[in-house]
């Protein structure tokens, strides 16, 4: 089984290598057949000459036009030749790379499976209180719209089988938010996704404490609900934070 990992970027200089690392580990490349894609969207920072040095392939969006993170996920995925797309952001830790790609494998290997998604942490060496809080109950949350068949999965991390995704015509590039949504709705109409708490990724607080969590959790819900209803995101643009 051969995994294409596509991580969307946009002046990720910071944090990218932390994931960057992980993926390229040695003992992960060992075990797994994995090839890795950064789909840039433009960044003038050194996220596109970091990349060089661990990435199989870069895609960099030149147009004037601000390419949104649904683009660039497809522009990435367009050059994947893998069985799975295995979709990261650029501001994330996977949880123990090699149980978590173990667990993919088994789990696609045993069921029929379309896609597979889990809980997503605050990076644990800045979580507080409210972190822990508010992540444990959208994880939850997250898990009963899959349990009850309507289908969800953050960005952050996204594992799809590839054949689904190509049927489906990947993430809705019209959507500046609501696009993860939009893209597991649609396929849970056509099959099982997986939610587990084995899949777990950490990601950085900068936006909740740019932001700050109401106002976040409003953005999300607003974009959901039109999503669903009118098929179309409220947000034309999602703030870059960094």
């Amino acid at each position: 089984m051969k995994y294409s990992i596509v991580i969307p970027t946009l002046n990720e200089e910071k944090l990218l290598p932390d994931l960057l690392k992980q993926l390229t580990d040695i003992r992960l490349k060992n075990e797994f057949d994995l090839e890795l894609i950064v789909s840039d969207g433009g960044s003038i920072d050194k996220t596109v000459q970091l990349a060089i040095d661990y990435a199989d392939i870069i895609t960099i969006h030149t147009n004037d036009k601000l390419q949104n993170i649904a683009s660039g996920r497809n522009e990435g995925a367009k050059f994947a030749t893998g069985d799975i797309f295995v979709f990261f952001n650029g501001d994330v830790r996977i949880n123990q790379p090699v149980n978590f790609f173990r667990f993919v494998e088994d789990s696609f290997t045993r069921n029929n499976y379309l896609a597979i998604t889990g809980f997503v942490s605050i990076f644990p060496e800045e979580a507080v209180l409210l972190d822990k809080l508010f992540h444990y109950c959208y994880n939850h949350y997250f898990q009963f719209l899959n349990n009850i068949g309507v289908g969800m999965g953050r960005g952050e991390c996204h594992i799809i089988q590839s054949h689904i995704f190509k049927k489906l015509g990947g993430y809705n590039e019209t959507f500046a938010a609501g696009e993860d949504f939009d893209l597991f709705r649609r396929i849970r109409n056509n099959g099982e996704i997986l939610f587990s708490n084995k899949i777990r990724v950490y990601e950085s607080p900068r936006r909740f404490r740019r932001i700050g969590y109401f106002t976040v959790t409003w953005h999300w819900i607003k974009n959901g609900i039109s999503v669903w209803l009118k098929n179309k995101s409220i947000s034309k643009i999602w703030e870059q934070v960094r």
